[in-house]
């Protein structure tokens, strides 16, 4: 899959800041397995109807889900295609990070001067 545009700083902060609570995240969880009403939602937490709509917000400012209307309910589901966003941007760090290991790893496979020099008087 190719993203057609970065995610800008201030996306990735929101993403993140999303991610960062476990309510938010068991919304995200929710919303993928199938559509939900806020209603439906705020019946499965120990909080108030507000503090999840307020969780939903952030989820929606992220653009991890989309609300719609129907009627008088407000439904929500996951956005896939944010979730493979920030997906790919977890990869490429990821991949980044190999990279760095890699170096790592052959920096340390190189015998050192001393090394080099020992093996040498080791074999005239």
């Amino acid at each position: 899959m190719v993203v057609e545009q970065e995610l800008s700083d201030d996306e990735v902060d929101r993403i993140f800041r999303a991610l960062a609570d476990a309510t938010r995240r068991d919304i995200l969880r929710r919303t993928i397995e199938a559509e939900q009403s806020v209603s439906a939602l705020a019946a499965e937490y120990d909080m108030s109807f507000a503090a999840v709509q307020k969780h939903v917000a952030v989820l929606e400012a992220a653009r991890l889900i989309i609300k719609r209307a129907e009627g008088r309910e407000r439904l929500v589901r996951t956005d896939p295609r944010m979730i493979a966003r920030a997906q790919q941007l977890l990869e490429r760090y990821q991949e980044l990070w190999r990279h760095r290991i890699a170096a790592i790893d052959a920096l340390l496979a190189e015998p050192t001067e001393g090394e080099s020099n020992a093996r040498h008087a080791d074999h005239p």
